[in-house]
């Protein structure tokens, strides 16, 4: 038998990883030779391409300290989803029965899935999902599942052993479990799932989960933003799995606002910033032409070539293109070196704030092309023909519905009644929008900033439509 820390890690076995968030991120390194662990995922060519793909996108060019990756941010959500599997296990066990895996195996399919959830992304991360694999009709998590099961299911398959020790004889992690795990609103569309994992979907697809519990605590200490507390270990201490699924102890309902809240902030004022934005913009200009000799194909079909597709690539082979020979390249090459240098194009004009309560009876969101076409319309005819661009960056504070929330749904238990019930979650939630919308007006200038705010105002106010984000974030 292994010697096993306080903390339920075998001493022999494992390693730590230091970390900013969460001082210490151990992880199962083999014991003997040939045993596949936590570590030769850590070691793959595709986690460590992880290290060159940036965590914040183009934020990085506001927030001076935010140059942290994808990689390090895995590796703070695999040490959360351990923490949750050995608080949630006795529940999961009690309500599963007999079918239930052993502790040591839900553990380390939490940890794999947490740690390879990523996987996926492209350069620039979650643009890259809207501004080229939106044309595939695919995104980073669909590439993530092919990953993990053709690029990394042998080893996965071959994992017998997880920090808190071996798993049963007749237990192996089934890589399609990973990716069921992995893809948002994955539930229905795969068959023979067992009960035990689709109880555990909502930490990854849900309202807190082990990706946004990590990403809101490391973006908001990279950048240096002050967000307000965020109690992970009160949310843990008061979730548990009763028969409906996922449970907040009601005690914990107050620790679950202040995170949303802090998410909340997070996205308008870090990966919403308007100067994130304006440069996102710039970018949209070039993207798709620039793909074009980088990497055109379906990442899905060539997934050896995808793994040297990175942030660090990208650039590496636009910082030469201002000198080409080629009119196209050179073109394109001068506007990546102005975006590299941060000479921002757009300045911000107008900046208008939406929320779904504020928003009268019947009417829907405007789409960014419909507001666009009605302020060049409010405008005045001395400038009809000015150069202006619109932005509209749309974030779920909580779910609409949340007593409708699908594989996200959590459930909030009363000591006073000994229920456990969604509804309560309507009066949890009463004060926090369902939807927050951010419209913004660029200008090549501040010229004319008062016109355009004039129309923007004068055109927010129309119907239009809005869409669901598509992935995890």
């Amino acid at each position: 038998m292994f010697e096993s820390s306080a903390n339920g890690f075998n001493q022999k076995g494992s390693a730590l990883f230091a970390d900013p968030v969460h001082q210490y991120i151990p992880f199962v390194i083999p014991l003997k030779e040939g045993e596949k662990t936590e570590k030769d995922l850590i070691d793959s060519p595709y986690m460590q391409r992880l290290r060159h793909i940036c965590q914040l996108q183009s934020a990085r060019w506001v927030y001076p300290s935010a140059e942290h990756s994808r990689f390090q941010h895995s590796l703070g959500v695999m040490h959360i989803a351990g923490k949750f599997a050995r608080k949630l296990y006795p529940s999961l066990r009690n309500v599963i029965k007999g079918g239930c895996p052993s502790q040591p195996f839900i553990e380390e399919i939490l940890r794999v899935t947490a740690l390879l959830h990523d996987i996926g992304h492209g350069p620039w991360g979650h643009f890259f999902d809207d501004n080229f694999l939106n044309k595939f009709g695919i995104t980073h998590e669909d590439i993530g599942q092919q990953i993990v099961i053709r690029k990394l299911g042998d080893i996965i398959r071959k994992i017998r052993r997880g920090p808190s020790g071996e798993f049963r004889t007749d237990e192996e992690i089934n890589p399609a479990h990973i990716a069921f795990l992995i893809k948002k609103d994955e539930e229905g569309k795969e068959k023979d799932i067992p009960q035990w994992l689709k109880m555990l979907a909502p930490l990854f697809n849900g309202i807190y989960t082990v990706d946004n519990l990590d990403y809101v605590l490391r973006d908001s200490y990279m950048c240096g933003v002050a967000i307000g507390p965020v109690d992970l270990e009160r949310l843990l201490h008061y979730s548990y799995f009763s028969r409906d699924g996922l449970t907040l102890h009601r005690n914990g309902t107050s620790a679950l606002t202040m995170f949303l809240n802090s998410r909340l902030y997070l996205f308008s004022n870090v990966y919403y910033h308007r100067t994130t934005r304006a440069i996102d913009l710039h970018l949209k200009e070039i993207f798709s032409d620039t793909m074009k000799f980088i990497f055109s194909k379906n990442p899905l079909e060539d997934l050896d070539n995808y793994l040297r597709l990175t942030d660090w690539s990208l650039l590496e082979e636009v910082s030469t293109w201002n000198r080409s020979k080629g009119k196209k390249k050179k073109v394109l090459g001068e506007e990546w070196n102005k975006i590299s240098n941060r000479h921002v194009k757009w300045k911000m004009a107008y900046e208008g704030v939406v929320s779904i309560k504020e928003m009268e009876v019947g009417k829907t969101v405007i789409k960014e092309e419909d507001w666009k076409s009605r302020i060049a319309k409010y405008l005045p005819s001395s400038i009809k023909n000015l150069a202006f661009q619109v932005d509209m960056a749309s974030q779920d504070p909580r779910p609409e519905n949340p007593v409708k929330m699908g594989q996200m749904q959590v459930h909030i238990f009363d000591p006073a009644t000994n229920e456990v019930s969604k509804g309560h979650l309507k009066r949890l939630f009463e004060y926090i929008p369902s939807k927050v919308f951010l419209y913004r007006v660029f200008a090549l200038d501040h010229k004319y900033d008062k016109e355009l705010s004039e129309a923007a105002e004068k055109a927010l106010w129309s119907e239009g439509q809005s869409e669901q984000i598509k992935t995890n974030i």
